[in-house]
């Protein structure tokens, strides 16, 4: 553990990993053209459609956990670069739905390559990304993505 993590809460050191996962994957992605945002956009969509989905801007958002203003910016941006599609939804003429262009399929292939290879790089410390201790550390990130947060609830000692 390094001196700027000692005695370092759970928040910060969740706080210094996404940094450093945003960080490093904004620097692998770049030479694709990409920012770390939009790899998330395209590499989501990619696995949505490889379901057979071809999901609205607010079914991205919602599947990324980014809001749906930002995706609606990021979604804009990769169809002026000729990555992806934004079609009205027959079934709701308010909503956008997305697809990948062939370029914007070649493109994700390539950065799911590059950020996997990092992801290795990462949980190599763990042993790799089929270890137990990936495993383990997978559900735990699982559980905390799943707990609640609403930052106008108070808790019970503040509440004494």
């Amino acid at each position: 553990m390094s001196s700027a993590t000692n005695g370092a809460t759970a928040g910060f050191l969740v706080w210094r990993l996404s940094m450093k996962w945003r960080v490093a994957v904004d620097r692998a992605v770049a030479p694709l053209g990409l920012t770390h945002a939009q790899y998330v956009v395209m590499a989501s969509l990619y696995d949505m459609s490889r379901s057979g989905l071809r999901p609205s801007q607010r079914g991205l958002a919602d599947r990324t956990g980014m809001e749906p203003l930002y995706v609606s910016k990021l979604a804009r941006a990769l169809e002026a670069s000729g990555l992806l599609d934004r079609t009205r939804d027959p079934d709701d003429p308010r909503a956008m739905q997305l697809s990948l262009t062939e370029q914007g399929f070649d493109v994700t292939r390539r950065a799911i390559t590059v950020v996997q290879r990092l992801l290795d790089q990462l949980l190599a410390p763990l042993g790799g990304r089929t270890g137990p201790r990936t495993r383990e550390f997978t559900r735990e990130l699982a559980i905390l993505l799943d707990a609640p947060l609403d930052p106008h609830t108070e808790n019970d000692e503040e509440q004494s």
